[in-house]
């Protein structure tokens, strides 16, 4: 059926557009009394199998939502309670902006994926913690931040310290986005020599600030040459991170079906052609890093057998976007339902079995 409306009505409105009218189904779902808790009831997972035990926190299931969709934490109960183990939101920014002209997000129908180019919308990080101040316990919640467009490069630390002495004190796991391809120079932070200093002030802010040791990680991307993928990882492992997010939206444009007029668009790329080098990248730092990091994978996810795949390579954690654009509302409990009756049908009794022995 979504397949069908997706088809004949989604395709013929603006993808951002389509965006905003599903967040704000999910804010009503939210709006109704008793609503999330009730489609918790019969959409989360439920598989004992299913659960991770990371960073400190119980995940329901190992498939959460990747930062970008939920900008403003407006809608992250709903989202959880549609299946999704946990919900990262952001990317927040110190200032609230309006990121860059429209159109900025496209749909590349022939290789299910999209390319964006969103330029870290949002309302700031301070708006965002006054609604997270109020979360109930539920959904597992993540927060993304990143640079502010205006803020210069050489003044990128206290811009992101800004956001986490605000929100790391709400924030079940805090992520730190150097790898967006759509705000200028960000990328640049990834050269260890940038971020070391720039990881080493968010760990003191947010230690600062929290009562309880907050998780840190760092999400990269994919377009990282294998040399500083194995750099990251050494200094997430001398810093003492939490984990690496593997990997965020890719520049490049091979072997894509589309039309050349979209094909073209600028912006970051998501979806199922970045599926083998976010498997590439998973692997390599599993090689290198071993258990001592909780590993997130995403990038192309599309189905059970996709995390499967993940987790079989060493990830603790799995995250979708894309996929659920072309999935539907029900594509995370459609997952995790598939992913059960695949471990069922396995010689592991748990997913944390089959990527211990893997």
């Amino acid at each position: 059926m979504y397949r069908l409306v997706f088809t004949h009505v989604i395709t013929r409105i603006s993808a951002e557009t389509a965006h905003h009218w599903t967040m704000r189904g999910l804010r009503l779902v939210q709006a109704i009394p008793g609503g999330a808790p009730l489609v918790r009831r019969v959409l989360a997972p439920r598989d004992p199998g299913l659960a991770v035990r990371a960073l400190g926190l119980e995940f329901p299931g190992p498939l959460g939502l990747a930062a970008g969709f939920d900008k403003d934490a407006v809608a992250y109960e709903a989202l959880g309670a549609f299946g999704f183990g946990h919900v990262e939101i952001g990317t927040l920014t110190g200032q609230a902006q309006p990121g860059n002209p429209k159109p900025r997000l496209f749909r590349l129908v022939r290789d299910r994926a999209v390319i964006n180019r969103m330029g870290f919308n949002n309302h700031g990080s301070q708006d965002a913690a006054r609604r997270l101040r109020a979360r109930k316990p539920g959904t597992v919640v993540g927060v993304n931040i990143g640079k502010t467009k205006v803020v210069p490069e050489e003044e990128a630390t206290g811009d992101y310290v800004l956001s986490t002495e605000r929100l790391a004190p709400y924030a079940d796991y805090l992520v730190v986005n150097v790898s967006s391809p759509n705000t200028p120079g960000l990328r640049n932070l990834q050269a260890v020599e940038h971020l070391r200093p720039l990881l080493t002030a968010v760990r003191e802010a947010a230690d600062r600030v929290s009562e309880r040791r907050v998780p840190l990680l760092v999400k990269i991307a994919p377009d990282l040459a294998d040399d500083d993928v194995d750099a990251v990882a050494d200094l997430a492992l001398e810093l003492g991170l939490d984990g690496i997010i593997a990997t965020n939206t890719t520049i490049a444009r091979d072997g894509l079906a589309s039309p050349a007029e979209l094909v073209k668009e600028t912006g970051g790329l998501s979806g199922a052609p970045l599926k083998e080098r976010s498997l590439e990248v998973l692997r390599r730092l599993r090689a290198r890093t071993g258990d001592r990091l909780t590993l997130v994978s995403v990038g192309g996810v599309e189905n059970a057998d996709d995390v499967w795949e993940r987790v079989r390579a060493g990830a603790t954690l799995v995250q979708g976007y894309t996929g659920m654009i072309y999935g539907g509302p029900l594509w995370a409990h459609r997952v995790h339902r598939d992913l059960a009756r695949r471990l069922r049908g396995s010689t592991f009794a748990t997913l944390a079995d089959a990527r211990r022995r893997a």
